[in-house]
């Protein structure tokens, strides 16, 4: 049997990834709702629907600066052979005088109501005065104080914004798993509403585990390796919208473990490990977890999934508040990778949040890469807008060199068990990375 029909074999013994990650997510529930005040609900997740209790605008109001008039007392102004009149209009063109009865602001609270041949003058914003149907834009009139002569007539309604015209109340704001945005957070403070009912952030612990390893700020020497995993996955964790927590380095201690991960249960949703997931002589976090006792097996189940990079991930609950945890390998590529793949979609499936994964597109190969066969492969890569519609996708490196590949990637190839050769002109699906640039 040659080396690739070995590694095929070896791959065909492995967990699909569907049906890994469904097993792990219908463990999960959605965190508690919580009613917080409108501010410190921004980034948060609905866990309601939210309803408008009152009506925007609450009155009616003028939208520009101007003269707040009736129509009907301006009908045929700047009408002449010529059309519209203006300050340069042809000879002839008429006007339209009305008293200036009062000025009104934004603050104005009194009721007024126009008569025949009378106007405001409005800011706009202010409240529109009762039987005003127009407001005359400044820069249609002479601008005069006591009396005004307007040279334009807007159409009926022009420069008005009536109550409720652009939310009644009764309005249907936000469904329940929709992020609360910064114009969300307008849009219900506008509508009279001072506090929501929302899922928490989840809150997330990264813990990175190996006796070689040594904090950030050295180069590594032999039997070290930098810790590169706590900073990139608590990084990470906080894109999502968890609070994240990097508790740093722990040493292959088996109590040493144990204590930690208990005592971070009290202020955990999730935890996060990175590390000592595989069958190796040095994979402490697999062994300590997945140790029976009493008969009973241990916490977290490690798996050998069908992904690549790093096959081996684990998830189980810890302490007696039964908190979560994802395990994933050390490699900084592929603990990466395990992050998009596992704990993203549990911090979202925690934070109420819908979709779990990633939006995707499908776009054309530009170049022919190949794939390891029973293997599903997220591969960095580079996403573009093609002119005429639909995308392109450039792969970057991936496997032993994943890390660097995804410094420079805006998203992520996906390509199937079966898949071992695609040519470039294909299509492929590619999960979209929301990375600022």
């Amino acid at each position: 049997m040659t080396a690739t029909a070995d590694a095929e074999a070896a791959a065909n013994e492995l967990t699909p990834l569907a049906d890994y990650l469904g097993s792990v997510l219908r463990r999960l529930r959605a965190l508690p709702p919580l009613d917080l005040d409108l501010t410190q609900a921004h980034g948060n997740v609905l866990a309601e629907d939210v309803v408008a209790p009152h009506s925007y605008p609450a009155f009616d109001q003028a939208a520009v600066d101007g003269y707040a008039a009736r129509w009907d007392d301006l009908s045929g102004a700047g009408r002449a052979a010529g059309g519209y009149a203006d300050r340069s209009g042809p000879p002839g063109s008429r006007t339209v005088r009305l008293n200036v009865v009062g000025d009104l602001g934004a603050a104005s609270w009194r009721p007024v109501r126009l008569t025949p041949g009378a106007c405001f003058s409005v800011a706009a914003g202010a409240p529109l005065p009762i039987a005003a149907d127009v407001v005359v834009p400044v820069e249609w009139t002479d601008q005069g104080m006591a009396a005004v002569e307007i040279f334009r007539t807007p159409k009926r309604g022009y420069g008005v914004r009536r109550a409720g015209e652009e939310l009644p109340a009764g309005t249907l704001l936000a469904r329940a798993g929709t992020y609360v945005s910064p114009a969300l957070v307008a849009v219900f403070a506008a509508t009279g509403i001072g506090h929501v009912v929302v899922r928490p952030s989840p809150r997330v612990v990264i813990v990175a585990t190996g006796d070689e390893l040594v904090d950030v700020g050295r180069g590594s020497q032999p039997g070290q390796v930098v810790d590169a995993n706590s900073h990139a996955l608590t990084a990470a964790a906080a894109e999502v919208g968890a609070l994240a927590y990097r508790v740093g380095i722990c040493d292959d201690d088996p109590e040493g473990l144990r204590g930690l991960l208990e005592d971070q249960t009290l202020r955990a949703d999730l935890i996060i490990t990175t590390g000592g997931t595989g069958t190796g002589p040095g994979d402490m976090v697999r062994r300590i977890l997945s140790r029976r006792e009493g008969g009973r097996a241990g916490p977290v189940t490690f798996t050998e999934v069908a992904l690549y990079p790093g096959t081996a991930l684990g998830f189980g609950t810890v302490g007696a508040e039964e908190v979560p945890v994802v395990c994933l390998p050390g490699e900084p590529g592929a603990a990466l990778i395990g992050f998009e793949v596992l704990a993203r979609p549990a911090i979202n499936l925690l934070a109420g949040a819908e979709p779990v994964f990633r939006p995707s597109v499908r776009a054309h190969l530009l170049e022919t890469i190949t794939s390891p066969g029973g293997l599903r492969e997220f591969r960095p890569a580079h996403v573009a807008e093609r002119r005429g519609g639909g995308y392109t996708v450039q792969p970057l490196p991936g496997g032993k060199f994943t890390l660097s590949g995804l410094a420079e990637a805006n998203g992520l190839m996906v390509l199937g068990e079966r898949v071992t050769t695609a040519a470039a002109g294909s299509t492929v699906d590619v999960l979209l990375l929301d990375r600022r640039r």
